[in-house]
């Protein structure tokens, strides 16, 4: 169910539940909004939803983690996209970037099911291939078939996705400046009714804190970021994150606390935050850069926050 806000003078937000959390649109001119509006974009999350999550049995990409290793599957146009995306920045990052990790994701406790310690122990620090070695994608023919006895977990990315699809389906209902919303993941269209661009703030990597460690501006550019702080789970007296390193198996250990990137594609930006964050912070800065990505990293220096930055746009400290 989708709700509109027009308790105040000023932007109007619609907004909704779908993934397990809100998504939300913000017009900086309510007049903009039709009544169609709400459900079209409570519609297209829920497709996202229906394709790629892990939380449904009977979504595609479920669907396609259940079907036998080397056998065509259809699959719908969205999903393609992503799993197109998801491939060609896995590629690009040497690996950091891997959605055919959900049977770890499974086994550390993220998914639906609690943690299995033999499970675990199966994954840790063993061999395996990397999705965009092992997953044949026949964009034609709108088929996909994997190679390897691997399940896709595609948390990295389809939020972010799912963001843009907000922006395309507002401006297909004539929203010229809006602000889309979903988890941590945003994306700007246009201006706020002032006419200056919209004030996105950048969450302190601090637990149980909504702090904000400095403001973005964004017009016409999306921002994620992944972190250490959000998405937890607790195993063996350990607070582990929800980022898996593919390279390793398990969560990802290293100081980096957050990573924050900016780019056109809100579904580009999800992935690559997520990469960044498995490269860790010796080898994330030079790998964004070689990308040419705006990217902002926050490392824990013992009690302290320290911040590096790549791009234009992120080129100097943002604002306390």
């Amino acid at each position: 169910m989708s709700k509109t806000s027009t308790d105040a003078p000023g932007p109007l937000v619609l907004s909704g539940a779908t993934m397990g959390t809100r998504w939300s649109l913000t017009l900086a001119h309510p007049a903009e909004a039709t009544p169609a509006l709400a459900p079209a974009l409570q519609a297209a999350v829920g497709r996202v939803d229906a394709q790629m999550s892990t939380w449904r049995p009977d979504s595609d990409l479920m669907r396609l983690n259940r079907a036998a290793v080397g056998i065509w599957q259809p699959v719908p146009p969205d999903l393609l996209t992503v799993l197109a995306a998801a491939l060609k920045v896995g590629a690009r990052s040497g690996g950091l970037f891997d959605v055919m990790v959900g049977d770890v994701v499974q086994a550390w406790g993220f998914g639906p099911r609690d943690a299995d310690s033999q499970l675990i122990a199966a994954h840790l620090d063993r061999p395996r291939p990397a999705a965009h070695r092992v997953l044949e994608l026949d964009i034609p023919g709108a088929r996909v078939r994997r190679h390897a006895p691997l399940s896709l977990d595609l948390s990295g990315i389809a939020k972010g996705f799912a963001v843009d699809e907000l922006l395309r389906v507002a401006a297909e209902h004539g929203v010229g400046d809006a602000l889309a919303a979903l988890d941590g993941e945003l994306a700007a269209r246009g201006h706020r009714a002032d006419g200056r661009p919209w004030a996105v703030a950048v969450e302190r990597p601090e637990p149980g804190s909504r702090a904000p460690f400095g403001i973005l501006d964004l017009a016409e550019m999306a921002v994620a970021t992944s972190g250490d702080y959000r998405h937890r789970v607790s195993l063996g007296g350990l607070s582990l994150s929800h980022t898996i390193d593919p390279r390793r198996g398990g969560p990802v250990r290293n100081r980096l606390a957050s990573v924050t990137v900016l780019h056109p594609s809100c579904m580009m930006a999800d992935a690559w935050a997520t990469a960044l964050m498995v490269a860790g912070e010796d080898a994330a800065p030079a790998l964004a850069a070689e990308q040419g990505l705006d990217a902002l990293f926050l490392l824990r220096d013992g009690p302290e926050l320290r911040s590096l930055s790549t791009g234009p746009r992120l080129g100097a400290p943002l604002p306390a």
